[in-house]
């Protein structure tokens, strides 16, 4: 899974400047459209100056997001102005990439408008991220080559106090609204924050310092060391510190002890906003669980027929726990860990060709995930990096607690965050032309999502899984995110208690218990988001499905996927459109 930005844009937009010559001439629909979408990412990027780095536009480099009640009102009206706008412009009347634009941005203002009602800024955290954890990546994305980026950098450290008391406000009202992550997701949680607290020289923050460009003059570098020092001191540790003491001091004891979103004030509401949002299709929490029972009872007959393959003859239950504790499947150290991870998507990175046409030119590399985030963390994670940057995109690798991290499911993991999946994916749309910047570096989670379980699967199209508990870790990351359509739904619009989540995910995946508890943590603070996963994979393979059965031998598998990604992420039902425009053209040819 994976956050996604944007790229420079310094160009005055010609459509403005023919407005402005033009005069009274009435501008057509699309030349309205694309002035429209500059002025909205205008706006992007002033209201959010960590994606306007993190998309190579460093105007704003000095300073962190304002999150305060007059910059969301600020945000909420220019949503609702740009929806007002939209719609005073014919879909009909748009081509190609456009009328796609069109839909996709009004499918993204119809989920921000329906979010205005539940004031979801109240929420900056969930059970293993928050709005702390992503400023870590600031010494990596930030340019720092110049005097003058240094002072910005470290104008942005200075300005972590002010961030900081802001977002904690925030905090503090869903805590008197009863607005709040459950108190048992966030067991340990502020070790994300006390991480953090350290000697100036051990804080990632400081690295930079340390390391300054040859070029600079020995009394500049010796002014921006000591002022790097200063602000690590005085504004980046203390925030840190602030925020520890307020999460275990007012916000753990003060969070709802309640599980699911309907506890929540308008809860079911809530939740029914967010299984629409996260999977981009008009479901009920009743339908997703339907097909996530199905789909369980379909997998767990294709992990029976793999426990046949090995031999094993005394029942699923006693195989998962074989699984689970025979050292065989357990890495040894996290070097080994982390050279298996790398082994794998170098071996995929050989097969890339046979599956794409296109392939993206940044490069990723292979790291452990933080130890201030691991103990709560997923298993995995892809993390991108600014196209402008002197960074690639990171595979990270969970080497914490070892005993609980399995090799029987690394296959599957890497090429889910790594290669055919999160970077391929994402580094690909970075890279079109011919699309808004909106689209290129945004997220759907239907999408990315979807398409990293289905990029799972591709590898047994490129020989992979030949181990058959290897395999057996496929199918189990597969139940897993069939697991999350009954299970999501079940703690957030069912009643289900944490336990019986927890249990479920035991008893149908060969996931460690450990994985079990942090996934079910993960799921009670971020709920819907689970959901994206399975449903997205699903349509992925039926319009697969549909284009080979429609085309026979004309199909090319490389070119469905270039179709697939070729327009960055989209709504699902986008996405299928385009597809089936794809495979009316090819019939045609």
């Amino acid at each position: 899974m994976s956050l996604v930005f944007m790229a420079n844009l310094r160009a005055i937009a010609p459509i403005a400047l023919a407005a402005a010559t033009l005069g009274a001439m009435e501008l057509s629909d699309a030349d309205r459209f694309r002035a429209l979408l500059e002025e909205d990412w205008s706006f992007r990027l002033e209201h959010d100056p960590l994606l306007a780095t993190n998309v190579g536009e460093h105007r704003w480099d000095d300073r962190l997001p304002a999150v305060t009640h007059e910059a969301i009102a600020r945000r909420e009206h220019h949503e609702r102005e740009l929806a007002s706008r939209l719609a005073t412009i014919s879909r009909e009347r748009l081509t190609g990439e456009d009328r796609v634009s069109h839909d996709v941005l009004s499918a993204e203002l119809r989920h921000a408008l329906e979010a205005q009602r539940f004031r979801t800024y109240r929420l900056p955290i969930n059970a293993d991220s928050g709005f702390h954890t992503e400023l870590q990546q600031l010494p990596k994305v930030a340019p720092l080559e110049t005097p003058a980026q240094y002072d910005a950098y470290l104008s942005r450290l200075r300005a972590f106090p002010t961030y900081f008391q802001q977002q904690i406000a925030m905090l503090r009202e869903g805590l008197k609204d009863g607005f709040t992550v459950p108190r048992w997701a966030l067991e340990g949680y502020e070790r994300t924050a006390s991480a953090h607290v350290v000697d100036v020289e051990k804080s990632v923050f400081y690295a930079p310092f340390t390391k300054l460009p040859a070029a600079f003059s020995e009394a500049e570098k010796r002014r921006i060391v000591e002022a790097g020092r200063a602000a690590v001191r005085d504004a980046v540790i203390p925030s840190f510190r602030t925020f520890a003491e307020f999460l275990t001091q007012e916000y753990l004891p003060g969070s709802r002890r309640t599980t699911g979103a309907s506890d929540l004030p308008d809860g079911p509401a809530f939740y029914a906003h967010l299984v629409r949002r996260y999977t981009t299709l008009d479901l009920t929490p009743e339908k997703v669980q339907e097909l996530g029972l199905s789909e369980v009872a379909r997998i767990h007959a294709e992990m029976d027929e793999v426990i046949r393959q090995v031999g094993w003859t005394r029942g699923f239950a006693a195989f998962l726990e074989y699984l689970r504790t025979d050292p065989r499947f357990q890495p040894t150290s996290p070097a080994q860990l982390l050279k298996e991870a790398a082994w794998i998507a170098k071996r995929m990175d050989g097969k890339l060709p046979s599956l794409f046409r296109r392939l993206p030119r940044q490069p990723y590399g292979v790291a452990p995930v933080p130890d201030e985030i691991a103990a709560k963390y997923t298993g995995g994670r892809y993390v991108d990096a600014p196209l402008d940057s002197r960074e690639a995109g990171t595979y990270w690798v969970n080497t914490s607690n070892l005993p609980m991290r399995t090799l029987y499911t690394l296959e599957a993991l890497t090429l889910h965050e790594a290669v055919p999946g999160h970077h391929l994916q994402i580094a690909l749309a970075r890279e079109l032309t011919g699309i808004p910047p909106f689209r290129r570096f945004s997220y759907i989670d239907a999408f990315g999502e979807g398409w990293g379980l289905y990029a799972e699967r591709l590898g047994l199209e490129a020989g992979f899984y030949t181990d058959p508990y290897s395999n057996f870790g496929r199918l189990t990351y597969e139940m897993w995110r069939a697991c999350r359509l009954v299970v999501d739904p079940g703690l957030h619009a069912f009643g289900w208690g944490r336990q019986k989540a927890i249990d479920y995910l035991a008893a149908n995946t060969a996931l460690s218990l450990h994985e079990c508890t942090t996934e079910t943590d993960r799921y009670i603070s971020w709920p819907g988001q689970a959901l994206a996963y399975k449903l997205g994979e699903l349509k992925i393979r039926e319009l697969r499905a549909r284009a080979e059965r429609q085309l026979g031998e004309r199909f090319d598998l490389r070119e469905f996927h270039d179709v697939v990604l070729g327009s960055g992420s989209l709504p699902l039902s986008v996405l299928e459109a385009k597809v089936d425009s794809w495979i009316a053209a090819e019939k045609k040819r």
